[in-house]
C-alpha cells in the first residue's frame, strides 16, 4: 500500500512538473515577444506597407505581410478542406474502416505529417521550375495546402471514427444513402472539424519554410494569384537578421501581431465549436 502511494505521488508530481514547464514556456515566449515588441508596435505597423528604407529602421509597416499571411492561410485551409473531406468520408463510409485502402491512406497521411515543411517548400519550388512558374501567392497556397492536408485529414478522420456506429445503422435503417449518411456524419463531427481547421490554420499562418521559395516576398499587397506575397514569418526572419536594433524590435512586434492573430483564430474556433456542439443532433 505504501509503495502505491509513493508511485501515485511520484507520477502526480511528474505531471504537475510537466504542466508547469509547458505553461512556463508559454509565459516566457509571450513575455519575450511582448517586452521586446510592444515598444515598436503602433498603428503604422498594422496599417501601412513598408516604405523606402523600412528594413534599415525607417517608416512603414507590415500590412503587406499581414494580408499575405491571411490570404495564404484562408486559401490553403479552404483548399485543404475541399481535398481532405472527400478522402476522409470515403475511407470511413464508402470503404470499410479496416480495409487495406483505409489503412494505407492513414499511414500515408501519418508519413506526410512527419515530413519537414522545408521539404514541401523544395518540392513546390521544383514543380515551379519544371513548369517555368515564378514565386506567387498561388504557389504559396498550393504548397501550404500540401503541408496542412495531413493535419486536416488525420484530425477529421479521428473525429469521424469516434462517431458511434449506431448513428450509421440508424440512418441506413431509415433508407438513407451513403451520401446522406455522410452528411449526417459531417454534421455530427462539425466541432471536431473546427478543431482540425484551427490546428491547420495555426500551422499555415506560422510556417516560413514552405513559402520561402514559393510565395516569394514583396513590399506590396498582392492583387492577383500570380503576384508574390509577403508573410509574417518571413518578415520576422528577415528583420531579425538585421544588425539594426530598431529593425530587430520590429521583428518582435511582428511576432506579437502573429501571436494575436493565432489567438483570435483559436478563440473564434473555440466559440464556434462550442456553439455547434449545442446544436448537434
Amino acid at each position: 500500500m505504501k509503495r502505491k502511494k509513493i508511485e501515485s505521488f511520484f507520477f502526480k508530481s511528474l505531471m504537475i512538473l510537466a504542466t508547469l514547464m509547458i505553461a512556463g514556456s508559454l509565459v516566457m515566449i509571450l513575455w519575450t515577444i511582448t517586452a521586446k515588441g510592444i515598444r515598436s508596435l503602433n498603428w503604422d505597423m498594422i496599417s501601412k506597407v513598408p516604405e523606402g528604407g523600412f528594413y534599415i529602421g525607417k517608416g512603414g509597416g507590415l500590412l503587406n505581410a499581414i494580408i499575405g499571411s491571411l490570404y495564404i492561410t484562408i486559401g490553403s485551409t479552404l483548399l485543404g478542406l475541399l481535398i481532405s473531406i472527400p478522402v476522409v468520408l470515403y475511407i470511413n463510409i464508402y470503404a470499410r474502416k479496416d480495409s487495406s485502402l483505409a489503412t494505407v491512406t492513414r499511414f500515408t497521411f501519418d508519413v506526410l505529417f512527419g515530413i519537414p515543411s522545408i521539404v514541401y517548400g523544395a518540392f513546390g519550388f521544383t514543380i515551379m521550375v519544371y513548369f517555368g512558374l515564378r514565386a506567387s501567392l498561388l504557389a504559396g497556397i498550393i504548397t501550404v495546402t500540401l503541408v496542412i492536408i495531413p493535419i486536416l485529414a488525420r484530425a477529421m478522420d479521428e473525429v469521424i471514427r469516434r462517431t458511434p456506429e449506431e448513428l450509421s445503422d440508424a440512418t441506413y435503417s431509415l433508407g438513407a444513402t451513403r451520401w446522406e449518411t455522410s452528411k449526417v456524419f459531417l454534421r455530427q463531427s462539425l466541432p471536431g472539424i473546427m478543431t482540425a481547421v484551427l490546428l491547420s490554420s495555426g500551422r499555415a499562418i506560422g510556417d516560413a519554410a514552405s513559402v520561402l521559395f514559393t510565395a516569394g516576398y514583396t513590399d506590396s499587397i498582392p492583387t492577383s494569384l500570380s503576384q508574390p506575397a509577403a508573410t509574417l514569418p518571413l518578415a520576422i526572419f528577415f528583420q531579425l537578421s538585421s544588425p539594426i536594433q530598431e529593425v530587430q524590435n520590429r521583428a518582435y512586434a511582428a511576432a506579437l501581431i502573429l501571436t494575436v492573430i493565432v489567438l483570435v483564430i483559436s478563440l473564434g474556433a473555440k466559440y464556434f465549436s462550442k456553439k455547434l456542439s449545442k446544436n448537434k443532433i
